[in-house]
């Protein structure tokens, strides 16, 4: 959201500053949006809520490991930031020599997964703390192929998720997939 989006947000005349959140959320500062003829204890619809409190407000920490297959580019593995972890695209190659694990889209998962494992560990979380896949497939006939791998690693409650096909995967990868997870 730019600043000056953010600024016309909070200079809007039908904004009301909470100090008391309603319904049992957590007391806090927050700007809402109110609806004409609401209550005071409606949920607004809308929020942007600002912590001074946190002391790793607005830092960014990368994350790096030797286990996982470096970045092919000018990106990092992951970033840690106020409390979650964003794992780049990842794809199936063998971290020590940077070669696929082979050309089937089975054992590409499967090399996936295991680098994100790897991802996930050096910052400092696991598979049960993904709450959010973004799977990318050369070939969405491999769909089923990949949902029997990713269950062994996201058994239920399962991280919300997209997938797509895409025209092309760096290196013609059959698959890529990113995460977010909690710290």
């Amino acid at each position: 959201m730019t600043l000056s989006v953010v600024k016309s947000i909070i200079n809007s005349p039908k904004l009301v500053r909470l100090s008391t959140a309603p319904l049992g959320f957590s007391r806090c500062h927050r700007w809402c949006v109110s609806l004409p003829n609401m209550s005071s204890k409606s949920i607004p619809f809308a929020s942007l809520t600002i912590s001074a409190t946190s002391d790793n407000a607005g830092k960014k920490e990368v994350v790096a490991t030797e286990k996982a297959p470096a970045a092919l580019g000018p990106y990092s593995q992951a970033i840690k930031a106020n409390n979650l972890v964003f794992l780049s695209g990842v794809l199936g190659l063998i971290p020590e020599t940077g070669k696929f694990v082979s050309d089937s889209v089975e054992d590409q998962t499967e090399q996936v997964l295991k680098n994100m494992g790897e991802i996930l560990k050096a910052s400092g979380t696991d598979y049960s703390s993904v709450v959010k896949t973004t799977i990318m497939l050369a070939d969405l006939g491999d769909f089923k192929k990949v949902n029997e791998i990713y269950a062994k690693y996201f058994p239920a409650p399962s991280p919300a998720r997209s997938t797509y096909q895409v025209a092309a995967l760096p290196l013609n990868a059959k698959i890529e997939i990113e995460c977010i997870a909690t710290l």
